[in-house]
């Protein structure tokens, strides 16, 4: 029996990730051809229609827009949607929220994490995995952080929250590893894959 747990709990393993990557991948593809299909058929006749056009044209759409920002007048105006959506109290946190978190893992200029670092917890040899994600703080509230201040976000294993603490700078120890591999490591518990992948260092 313990030998079939231990079989069964592999395969489940191996198979579950990539279950749940094909499930949120053909999740967004049938609600971009529900919606975007639908708009489809209404536009062109019926027999011109082919299953799938939606997702295409979801597909299209997004690359559209993201070649549109390019251009300063496009952004412009996009800017100016932003600046209305923030003025509404509920919408402005939604929004917000997701804005920034998009702009974390887009790479965007000054956005993002800036580097990988280790926080010792007191004087204990004890150190937290964590990433930089403010230096300057001088677009917030006066009192927030002081001089040579900085904050770390710390993701907690097996979870999509963790927690964002503003300390010194003295107080974090720089880590030569990539972005994808401490996350990696953070929300996996530091568990080393015995897929063949190779581990963080």
């Amino acid at each position: 029996m313990k030998n079939f747990s231990k079989i069964f709990f592999a395969g489940l393993a191996a198979i579950l990730p990539i279950m749940l990557t094909f499930y949120i991948l053909s999740w967004l593809g049938a609600k971009a051809e529900s919606v975007l299909g639908g708009v489809i058929e209404l536009i062109l006749p019926v027999r011109w229609y082919v299953p799938g056009m939606g997702l295409v044209a979801g597909i299209a759409l997004i690359f559209l827009v993201g070649l549109l920002l390019r251009a300063w007048v496009v952004r412009r105006v996009f800017g100016m949607g932003e600046r209305l959506l923030n003025r509404i109290p509920l919408v402005k946190a939604i929004y917000g929220s997701i804005r920034e978190l998009m702009g974390f893992f887009s790479g965007g200029k000054n956005q993002g994490f800036s580097q990988v670092v280790l926080v010792r917890v007191g004087n204990t040899d004890i150190k937290l995995l964590g990433f930089v994600t403010r230096e300057d703080f001088s677009d917030l509230p006066v009192g927030l952080a002081g001089d040579d201040m900085v904050a770390v976000y710390m993701p907690m294993s097996y979870q999509i929250g963790g927690y964002t603490v503003i300390l010194p700078r003295s107080a974090i120890q720089p880590v030569n590893m990539s972005m994808q591999e401490a996350m990696k490591f953070a929300v996996t518990g530091g568990m080393k894959s015995k897929l063949g992948a190779r581990g963080p260092k």
